[in-house]
């Protein structure tokens, strides 16, 4: 037995990028199906980024599902930059008039995927054999096996929402796909704990050990990383000894403050960055991480993401309003420009705060040199905070 549907747009991928995308398309009153092959409790489980750019916040607010997030998020007007012992507060609302919102991308999932539920949205998990064809035709089909049967959906569209690993963007030929990578030779250890936050806003560390960042996901629980090499194995650290590298990376007050406790979760994370180019090829869109990477420096994921999914979902709207493709059209571009953006603050941002062995003292020297002029230059602070708090659609 098959299952068939028809429907405008087929979303494959149930993370956040996919999940938003069909809100505010519901929202829009434009038909949508997601499709994903993760159970929804793998889905909503994953441990993700947690700091918010403004115009991320505002399309949850369009979404409807912003409730939540200004009841329990927590509103940053800034964040410290640690480096030769000492903090320096850069103030993004002072130098910008915004804020960032910290907020656990595993909340906002939560919270998308309970509104598609309440609507009574369709949506297909432990979909496995995806496969997407018809994509330079009248119309696309996705199908798989879903719970031993058959599934086919056809669609006008699909929206590839599926992340590096997903199918999607394999559906572009090689002859025209063209993708460009930067693997960084190091990554982050990283320890989710129930214990109060070091600060009340995030503390970014340049140290002669290695890069360290401490972030929060609630007033009672804080995430934290410490850079290691790539090949660094999480079996290799207890609790105590990264508790131990953290504080060694912290000045002086910050390390008094540090609350220790023990691991809900650790992993190390490798770094890269990562564009794949088109974002659109016949019926198919790509969004978030099925078209792009970034380190974790700045907090670009996700908020890559949702930026995709803004203009996809406003390209979408006004093909179905009246019927014209102009915005569709010019959506690759569109994105790809923000993209590189992005890509090159991560890139910058990583490449000031991380130890670069390549680089030894003479390198050391020159970050803590630009850092130093960074935070005494109201023009260059500015640069900063304006690509911190994510640059407008």
């Amino acid at each position: 037995m098959t299952i068939q549907l028809k429907t405008q747009v087929a979303i494959v991928g149930a993370g956040p990028s996919g999940l938003l995308l069909g809100q505010l398309l519901h929202r829009a009153g434009i038909d949508n199906v997601v499709v994903e092959r993760q159970s929804a409790d793998y889905v909503a489980a994953r441990i993700r980024a947690g700091v918010l750019e403004q115009v991320t916040v505002d399309l949850l607010r369009e979404a409807g599902v912003d409730q939540r997030m200004h009841r329990e998020g927590l509103p940053h007007d800034g964040f410290d930059l640690l480096f030769k012992g000492q903090r320096h507060r850069i103030d993004l609302h002072a130098l910008t008039q915004r804020r960032v919102m910290v907020y656990g991308q595993t909340e906002v999932t939560r919270d998308l995927m309970q509104a598609r539920q309440a609507a009574g949205l369709p949506s297909h998990y432990e979909v496995e054999d995806v496969r997407i064809d018809g994509l330079q035709g009248s119309i696309a089909e996705v199908t798989g096996q879903h719970q031993g049967q058959a599934l086919r959906i056809q669609a006008d569209f699909v929206a590839g929402c599926d992340g590096y690993h997903g199918v999607s963007r394999s559906c572009i030929p090689a002859d025209v796909l063209r993708t460009y990578e930067k693997v960084y030779p190091f990554g982050w250890l990283g320890m989710l704990a129930d214990v109060p936050p070091v600060s009340d806003e995030l503390i970014y560390a340049n140290t002669e050990r290695g890069f360290a960042l401490c972030s929060m996901r609630s007033r009672t629980r804080s995430r934290y990383y410490v850079q290691v090499p790539s090949s660094e194995r999480v079996e290799n650290w207890s609790d105590e000894a990264f508790w131990d590298e953290l504080a060694r990376r912290l000045d002086p007050q910050a390390a008094s403050h540090l609350t220790r406790g023990p691991a809900l979760e650790k992993s190390v994370a490798p770094l890269r960055s990562f564009v794949a180019e088109p974002m659109r090829w016949g019926r198919l869109f790509l969004a978030g991480d099925a078209a792009h990477i970034v380190p974790p420096t700045g907090a670009k994921g996700l908020n890559l993401a949702a930026a995709d999914v803004g203009y996809l979902w406003q390209a979408l709207s006004a093909y179905y309003q009246s019927g014209q493709s102009q915005a569709l059209d010019a959506y690759a571009e569109r994105c790809l420009r923000r993209v590189w953006r992005a890509e090159r603050f991560s890139w910058w941002f990583t490449s000031l705060m991380h130890q670069l062995p390549a680089e030894g003292e003479f390198g050391q020297k020159i970050q803590e040199a630009e850092l130093d002029y960074l935070v005494h230059s109201e023009a260059a602070s500015k640069a900063l905070a304006e690509n911190y708090v994510g640059l407008p659609l």
